[in-house]
């Protein structure tokens, strides 16, 4: 197997903006809820335990960073996970860290 090619410093300090932003229990809560189906932030609070109000920061973090995105029907906001690099990081978590 080849060696492969150094990745670039600037995709290198792109990818650890966006694994700052992961870095937080309730975030990747988040990600992994939104991973298997899009939701508003009150049936996300609900299933994290946190309130509607705290669950809106951390969603809005995730947001700026492309890790989510929400669509609008009607007056409710539905969030869902856009960049499928969340749903490999959450792979990895699961081979390396759930018994």
């Amino acid at each position: 197997m080849a060696n492969p090619k150094p990745i670039p410093l600037e995709v290198l300090a792109h990818c650890a903006d966006a694994l700052k932003v992961l870095a937080h229990p309730i975030r990747l809560h988040a990600v992994d809820l939104l991973s298997c189906q899009r939701m508003t932030v009150g049936e996300l609070a609900e299933k994290i335990g946190k309130p509607p109000a705290e669950i809106s920061q951390h969603l809005s973090k995730m947001k700026r960073a492309g890790l989510i995105s929400v669509e609008r029907d009607g007056q409710k906001a539905y969030y869902s996970v856009t960049n499928p690099s969340c749903t490999t990081i959450l792979g990895c978590i699961r081979k390396n860290f759930v018994k």
